[in-house]
């Protein structure tokens, strides 16, 4: 049976749902006939073990891929339609080694606002929430892999997204820059909204413990489907 991550009254808007969504591939259903209903302002937790079905689940809620069979809507809709209220962060950091880290993030701002996108804020201010220092002039390429995470993270915090989706955060980090990571995730859900609303993560992991404190649902996935949906205490 299909599980739905809701936690809150379906008055609210859901801030993303799939309805009876299969990716397939071939012969191979990355995703098998998933519904679920994510509610804003929650850290929804994606476990599962390597091809599972987790990244494939967010990069339809990212509309990054197309579903094979069923709907996927944010904010009530289509996921195209949202672009500027999402963000999302794969397990690979997106980022130019041979550049500083504001270079970068200079560079990915002008990329959005180039495609009409207003959302753009302060490449400087979005290093600084995240712990890293805009003037340090060492490439990227030479930063440990907690400051390229943690760059990374800027990197798509500084479209301010209302919609967080993020792909494996914790891989290759050791524990006390999971445990930052962590931290920095929990302060974004405090950030305002322009507008008004609340901040809405979605995060998968195989590594539950480093997520646990900022679990508002926990979904299992296996083979594509969801087996299990928990909600915190």
């Amino acid at each position: 049976m299909p599980t739905s991550a809701t936690t809150r009254s379906n008055i609210t808007t859901a801030a993303a749902q799939l309805e009876s969504v299969s990716k397939i591939y071939g012969s191979f259903a990355a995703l098998r006939n998933v519904s679920t209903t994510f509610a804003p302002g929650t850290c929804t937790v994606i476990l599962g073990e390597n091809g599972a079905g987790k990244s494939t689940l967010l990069r339809v809620v990212a509309g990054l891929i197309t579903p094979t069979r069923g709907t996927v809507t944010v904010f009530s809709e289509p996921p195209h339609h949202q672009r500027r209220r999402i963000a999302y962060m794969s397990h690979a950091t997106m980022l130019y080694d041979e550049l500083t880290a504001m270079e970068n993030l200079t560079y990915f701002a002008a990329l959005h606002r180039d495609g009409g996108c207003a959302c753009v804020g302060s490449p400087e201010m979005a290093l600084r929430a995240v712990g890293l220092d805009p003037t340090l002039t060492r490439p990227v390429g030479q930063y440990s892999q907690g400051m390229r995470q943690r760059a990374s993270l800027a990197r798509v915090l500084q479209t301010d997204p209302e919609l967080l989706l993020l792909d494996e955060p914790f891989s290759n980090l050791d524990v006390a820059s999971a445990r930052h990571m962590v931290e920095l995730l929990a302060d974004f859900r405090t950030w305002p909204v322009h507008g008004g609303g609340s901040r809405t993560i979605l995060l998968t992991t195989h590594q539950a413990h480093f997520a646990e404190p900022i679990a508002d649902v926990t979904l299992t996935m296996r083979n594509g489907q969801i087996l299990q949906s928990e909600t915190a205490a």
